[in-house]
């Protein structure tokens, strides 16, 4: 009878234990959730390029930002939840404009993080992204659906459609377009869904380019693209409203480029790094650019990973992937240590140069991170870095912050919400120790991040998703 007794305990005990534990809920993320709230004594850079100022207090009701000013001076209602920021800085949430919600898994294939990249992208201060293309489109207006209505911590989402792509992608995951009337009804049938974007890929004609812009402008949505069968002029000519990755894309200046044609991509990339920015070919493609409107989004930290001499990932983004993931990501950076051939460590420097020759010449800058290449850069913290890296490459920290924020919020037109800090917008604030407008590196050293007033901690959306990057 013992015997018998001790084996039924035991195997209680086994199923207790077997039992799901308690997942942690999105109101285990919020730190601070009250109906008013006073960040006081904090220095404020509000995203417009202007100086910081210092001593200043933020009163956030209703999920906007009510006052701001001096300390001592803004008026704080009797029954504010008042925070001391002292050491603190506040910035407006980051407007990610190349922020994909997927990662590469490895032979071609790309896999939805709708666990993990979400969740980071708000941690790390991220508040808007544009999607800028999907492998998922559906996966991402879900999870879309689920951060609107408060069941999944994210930031707002501007959900690209599928890529639209032409002819000979050698990815299954993309509709591989048949023609300007494919292309037409694509983006019809996208618009229909839910996607507010378009992106337009490497192997389509220009005649899809071209359907693909005039149906999405039919319904006032923008096009950006990532382009290789056409040149960036050809695009501006026909009416694109944005072009991702810069110079280091652009295959105008392959000598052997046929029209409709992507050409070797390194082969491209090698002519474009032997032209001095200020050659008459670049400056030709800048002033075309400027000319009919057409910005250039910023995507520095996924190219960096491909310059041997640059630094890896710290070891708190290595932590956040799965092993196979950090194995993989390792692999690559190995390999490409070994490729003495490579034109990366120069176009990488060109690069910088055209973005910034870009800007003074009046050109409108957007910044993202493209969580892709060879698997070390990832939501949020990839963002963080290429506002670092846009310092680097010579714009000051208050100028990297405003194309990282408002610059975004403008191009997509909601910039009355969002993109800086002021009485009337949403608050969507992240707060940082330190002082990021005199040392850009104290970006990294986000705490809380505020989304339509709602204060989220960082350290525990961090943690949440540690080894799961290259999951979920």
């Amino acid at each position: 009878m013992r015997r018998l007794l001790f084996a039924l305990i035991v195997v209680s005990c086994a199923t207790c234990l077997a039992q799901p534990q308690p997942q942690p809920t999105t109101k285990d993320f919020i730190r601070v959730e009250s109906l008013v709230i006073a960040l006081e004594h904090v220095r404020v850079i509000d995203g417009t390029g202007a100086a910081a100022k210092t001593d200043q207090t933020i009163v956030i009701s209703g999920g906007k930002i009510t006052a701001m000013g001096n300390a001592g001076v803004v008026p704080v209602p009797a029954d504010a939840n008042r925070i001391d920021m002292t050491g603190y800085s506040a910035l407006p949430g980051l407007v990610g404009m190349h922020d994909h919600l997927f990662y590469p898994s490895g032979g071609g294939l790309y896999h939805d993080m709708p666990f993990s990249f979400p969740r980071l992208y708000l941690a790390l201060g991220v508040t808007t992204i544009r999607t800028t293309g999907s492998m998922e489109p559906y996966a991402d207006l879900e999870i879309k659906k689920a951060v609107d209505t408060g069941k999944m911590p994210g930031p707002k989402i501007n959900a690209t459609g599928p890529y639209m792509e032409g002819e000979g992608i050698p990815l299954l995951q993309l509709h591989q377009l048949t023609g300007p009337d494919d292309a037409s009804r694509t983006v019809e049938y996208w618009v229909a869904e839910g996607a507010r974007s378009f992106k337009v890929y490497n192997y389509l004609t220009r005649a899809e380019l071209k359907a693909v812009i005039d149906t999405a402008h039919k319904h006032g949505i923008k096009v950006t693209g990532h382009l290789c069968s056409i040149g960036f002029r050809e695009a501006a000519e026909l009416g694109i409203d944005d072009l991702e990755h810069g110079l280091t894309v652009d295959t105008e200046f392959h000598p052997e480029k046929k029209p409709d044609v992507c050409p070797n991509s390194n082969q491209a990339a090698a002519a474009a790094a032997k032209l001095e920015v200020m050659s008459e070919p670049i400056q030709t493609t800048i002033k075309t650019l400027i000319a009919k409107h057409v910005a250039v989004t910023s995507t520095l930290p996924v190219f960096e990973q491909f310059v041997p001499s640059r630094p890896d990932v710290p070891q708190k983004v290595l932590d956040l992937l799965s092993d196979d993931a950090r194995k993989a990501y390792q692999a690559n950076r190995t390999r490409i240590a070994q490729n003495k051939e490579s034109p990366w460590p120069t176009m990488f420097q060109r690069e910088m140069e055209f973005e910034r020759a870009f800007v003074k010449a009046g050109g409108t800058l957007l910044a993202g991170l493209d969580p892709t290449g060879i698997g070390g850069i990832i939501a949020g913290f990839g963002d963080l870095r290429e506002v670092e890296l846009l310092v680097e490459s010579g714009f000051t920290s208050l100028e990297a912050i405003k194309i990282a924020t408002l610059n975004g919020a403008q191009f997509l037109g909601i910039e009355n919400q969002v993109g800086s800090l002021a009485p009337g917008k949403q608050a969507d604030i992240m707060l940082v120790k330190g002082d990021p407008s005199s040392k850009i590196a104290d970006i990294e050293n986000v705490e809380l991040v505020f989304k339509d007033g709602v204060g989220w901690d960082s350290k525990e959306l961090i943690d949440s998703v540690k080894g799961q990057v290259g999951v979920r």
